[in-house]
């Protein structure tokens, strides 16, 4: 494990060094107060940070706060000569793991980074979780319905979270379910020092068993205070709980939404076989080469699709070159009616073209005989 350990004092930094790397860890050393910690998280990003010298100033927590909130994967611990109770729990609430005396004596700092150590092993042992990301190349696409109804069809073997990433527009939940979310995205972004499990669970409506959705706000004015930093700790988080990820993107390629391109396991930009989605579909496609995306992380879908259609499938790969091509049978009607009603098109026809196309995408994403544990399972084992 590879530790950082910040302290005012020369001696403190030579002792704690001397007993973590009696235990063969990777140690870096940084004589200074806690002002070095986001220039450590940044530069060195380590996955255990040691503070020593601080106080029972509420203030100096914010320089934490930082730290855990835009380094989710870096574990802090405080050093500190006064405690209060006050303080301790500030201190959690900023998400500090644990609290130690300063200085810390050998065995009390030995036994607080082997609890990290285990938490941490139990974490990268663990099979993260995948994140497929859906956008539109035209409005109208059918992106929200795919990503949506695949989640469901997902779900039957699979965890699955749905993240409404259309901050502005955001509908997905209203594909699916007629329920009222509690929280949005804007709301776990406002309260991110809470980011936990339980939060991020507690912040979903469940659709099924094992299908959640975290949605978009319902105020659009809220839309503007969520970051790229906050999308990357949910989805940092998001992937230790649940099996599939899934982002409902909007065709704004901003900050945000290639922080969360970036995470993507696989991108599925929705079209159909016209020529504006066509034109939109390669200018996507370049933009993915200019940030350095491998071909085979992306994977067009052309939706309502016709083999009567003037454009054919060899036209579009002649425009558009060797990308991967997924169809999706038109449907119109059946569509239409669990848009409206708000149910997922399996359950109101499983023998539909459409659910038949969106079930053969989930069994390639999840093969029955490599069934995972069910969400409960993986979030109590982790937990």
């Amino acid at each position: 494990m590879k530790i950082a350990l910040i302290s005012p004092s020369k001696n403190h930094l030579q002792e704690m060094s001397r007993v973590l790397e009696a235990h063969s860890h990777t140690v870096v050393l940084f004589d200074g107060g806690k002002s070095k910690m986001r220039q450590v998280a940044e530069q060195e990003q380590p996955d255990l940070m040691v503070v020593d010298g601080m106080c029972c100033d509420p203030n100096e927590l914010a320089l934490v706060e930082y730290v855990t909130t835009h380094h989710p994967k870096v574990a802090v611990i405080l050093l500190c000569a006064t405690q209060t109770p006050e303080f301790l729990i500030n201190s959690m609430r900023a998400g500090v793991r644990e609290v130690l005396p300063s200085p810390a004596t050998p065995a009390a700092l030995e036994a607080a980074v082997n609890r990290m150590a285990a938490k941490l092993l139990g974490l990268h042992g663990a099979t993260a979780g995948k994140v497929l990301a859906f956008m539109p190349c035209k409005g109208g696409s059918g992106a929200t319905f795919l990503a949506t109804n695949l989640g469901f069809q997902l779900a039957e073997t699979s965890s699955v979270l749905l993240i409404d990433l259309n901050l502005q527009f955001g509908d997905a939940l209203s594909f699916v379910s007629d329920g009222k979310p509690a929280s949005t995205v804007a709301d776990v972004a406002h309260d991110i020092s809470r980011l936990d499990a339980s939060f991020l669970v507690a912040s979903t409506v469940k659709v099924a068993p094992n299908f959640s959705i975290l949605a978009a706000p319902e105020d659009m004015s809220k839309a503007m205070e969520v970051k790229a930093e906050h999308v990357d700790a949910i989805l940092a988080l998001a992937v230790t709980l649940y099996d599939f990820v899934l982002l409902d993107i909007d065709r704004n390629l901003n900050t945000l939404a290639i922080r969360a391109l970036d995470r993507a396991h696989r991108i599925y930009p929705v079209l159909q076989a016209g020529l504006p989605s066509i034109r939109n579909a390669s200018k996507l496609l370049a933009v993915f080469k200019s940030l350095g995306y491998p071909a085979t992380k992306t994977e067009l879908i052309v939706n309502r699709f016709e083999k009567t259609s003037e454009i054919s499938i060899s036209d579009m790969r002649r425009s558009l070159g060797s990308v991967a091509l997924l169809t999706i049978p038109d449907s119109y009607k059946e569509v239409n009616n669990s848009i409206n009603r708000g149910v997922p098109l399996v359950e109101i026809s499983r023998t539909n073209p459409v659910a038949k196309g969106l079930a053969d995408l989930a069994l390639a994403l999840a093969p029955r005989q490599d069934q995972n544990s069910s969400f409960f399972a993986r979030l109590f084992r982790k937990a």
